[in-house]
Order: structure tokens, then C-alpha cells, then sequence
């Protein structure tokens, strides 16, 4: 099985002055899930590279078993120094597509054309797609094949009673 998890690249709250970005624990459990079960992962961001740690997701109070596992381990430190462009990946070559959360996603992932296509191309393939805390976010300008709003109808993973995403 191979993974993609998409992160985001941003890492301005708003117009606060403070930082943000990708909340730590929210990639480092799936990480080590998907690792864990045999997964291949890679990680990817808009603009490749690093992509920016919301520094509260560091805090003593937040840090978690996972997520002092993943900043031991070499290789994971590594695949977060270094994920690929988002607009450089194929949805065909994932067999599922993971979004972490944190404040990120709502700026550059919720408008970024390459993770609408990513997203649009993977719920269209029948392929799972799963999205956690403020990641749904990015589904703003998601569309079925029909033109409607995917999150319209209850296809949103964010609702409440979510459930595996229907062929749009």
C-alpha cells in the first residue's frame, strides 16, 4: 500500500503575526499507523520542502508518544525535510490520500487547484480519502462530476456521520 499525505505550506495565522502550520500530532499517529501496517509514505506540501510546524502542536501539553517517536526517528525527519511538491504527485499512484490538520490547510490547501484535483481525481477513483481536525478545510472548492459542491448531500468526510466517500 502506498500513502500520500498532503501538508500544508503556510504558516501565517491570518493576520495575528503568529505562526502556524501542520499540527504535529495529527500527522505523526497516522504516520506510524500507515508505517506500522507495511504502508509506503509519502509526504508532499504546495510548495515542497519543509513545511511549516504550527509551534503550539510543540508544546510540552500537546507532545505524545507518536510524536516524540517521529522526531527520533532519522527517517521520518528526513521525509518531512523533504516532501515533494503537490503539484508534481498522481493520484494514481496512491492507494489512499491522508490530510493532517492544523490552521494551515485553511489558507493554502482550501485554495490550492493541485489538492482540489488530487482530492477530486482520488474520491472519483473510489479510493479512500481522510482528512482530520481542520483538514476539511480544503474540501471549499471540491466539486462531483456533476459541478454541485462535493461536501453537498452528505458526501463531506467532516460531517458527523462520515462515512467511505461515494463515487462522485
Amino acid at each position: 500500500m502506498k500513502v500520500l499525505i498532503v501538508l500544508t505550506s503556510h504558516d501565517e495565522l491570518g493576520t495575528t503575526g503568529r505562526k502556524t502550520g501542520f499540527w504535529l500530532e495529527e500527522l505523526a499517529a497516522p504516520y506510524y499507523r500507515f508505517k506500522d501496517a507495511g504502508a509506503e509514505v509519502v509526504l508532499a506540501s504546495p510548495k515542497g520542502g519543509r513545511p511549516p510546524l504550527d509551534p503550539k502542536s510543540n508544546e510540552p501539553a500537546f507532545r505524545t508518544d507518536e510524536t516524540r517517536r517521529f522526531e527520533a526517528d532519522p527517517e521520518a525527519v528526513a521525509a518531512l525535510a523533504h516532501t515533494v511538491r503537490l503539484d508534481s504527485v498522481s493520484a494514481d499512484d496512491f492507494d489512499t490520500v491522508f490530510y493532517p490538520g492544523g490552521h494551515g490547510p485553511l489558507w493554502d490547501l482550501a485554495e490550492d487547484p493541485d489538492s482540489v484535483r488530487l482530492i477530486e481525481t482520488v474520491v472519483r477513483a473510489g479510493k479512500p480519502l481522510a482528512l482530520v481536525c481542520h483538514a476539511p478545510g480544503v474540501l471549499r472548492h471540491v466539486t462531483a462530476s456533476d459541478g454541485t459542491p462535493w461536501s453537498a448531500a452528505g458526501r463531506s468526510p467532516a460531517s458527523p456521520t462520515a462515512r467511505k466517500p461515494p463515487s462522485a
